[in-house]
């Protein structure tokens, strides 16, 4: 697989941060039988993790801006391109010892995503697009699922935080619509992770909403490049201004949204 400078750059600083989480997840694991819990270790991991990253990318290419998990935006020398990341995608599951988790970056260029690294440092499943380039799993091609009747396909529901009820109600009545029609509803608990599964056909169509740029930017390409398609899930605003995607293929992206509406009409 043929990959730019920029690529190269992206798994170059995430692989780097990545052996730094790989010691974290263990100590996690082990801090689960304390009294006082692992939150405050994980925000510093999280923290180190994106230190690592930023550092790495800053080294490379001095004067790229930045958008991050942790340290919010940060205007460079050069405002046309952007480092979008996100050191721990999946942090509920990585607090609890679950291994899917993944370090997430994505480069914008005038707000044009250009390459994209979703990495699981646990599995060792780096997913890597590029704009014109496609999608790949460890340099395996990736291509979205070819499946067309929601009967024969998995789709995942992302499940609301705790503390926000009106969405957790339109979740349950979302579900219950769309639940009789499908093979089975998954939740993988990170974002980055279920759109680096439909880009790879494991997961037919994805559902999130509540999500920040950092948490779905570099799944959005990869779901491109695999030959997906992806929008919010309701209305026409692209999901970076609504925090809400859907992500699948062409066939059962507009099914899945066309259920969606008919909750909210029932709900009416």
């Amino acid at each position: 697989m043929a990959q730019s400078a920029h690529l190269t750059v992206m798994i170059n600083a995430v692989r780097k941060a990545a052996r730094g989480v790989q010691r974290d997840f263990g100590e996690i694991a082990n801090l689960q039988v304390s009294v006082k819990g692992p939150g405050n270790y994980v925000t510093a991991a999280d923290k180190r993790c994106e230190k690592v990253i930023r550092e790495e990318l800053e080294k490379a290419r001095p004067g790229y801006s930045f958008l991050m998990e942790e340290s919010g935006s940060v205007t460079g020398r050069d405002a046309d391109h952007r480092w979008i990341i996100d050191p721990i995608d999946g942090t509920t599951n990585f607090i609890h010892s679950i291994p899917f988790f993944a370090l997430t970056v994505a480069l914008e260029r005038k707000g044009d995503l250009l390459a994209a690294v979703t990495y699981n440092p646990i599995s060792d499943e780096l997913f890597t697009a590029e704009r014109g380039q496609g999608a790949f799993l460890n340099n395996r091609r990736l291509r979205v699922a070819a499946r067309k009747t929601l009967s024969d396909s998995v789709v995942a529901w992302g499940i609301p935080i705790i503390g926000d009820q009106d969405r957790h109600a339109q979740f349950q009545r979302e579900v219950a619509q769309i639940q009789p029609k499908v093979s089975g509803i998954r939740q993988i608990g990170s974002a980055a992770l279920e759109l680096a599964y439909v880009a790879a056909g494991r997961i037919d169509v994805m559902q999130a909403r509540g999500l920040n740029p950092w948490d779905s930017a570099a799944g959005i390409l990869l779901v491109r490049e695999a030959g997906g398609v992806t929008m919010s899930a309701e209305g026409e605003k692209p999901p970076f201004e609504t925090g809400t995607i859907l992500a699948g293929n062409a066939d059962l992206v507009p099914l899945i949204r066309a259920e969606i509406a008919q909750a909210r009409k029932a709900a009416a």
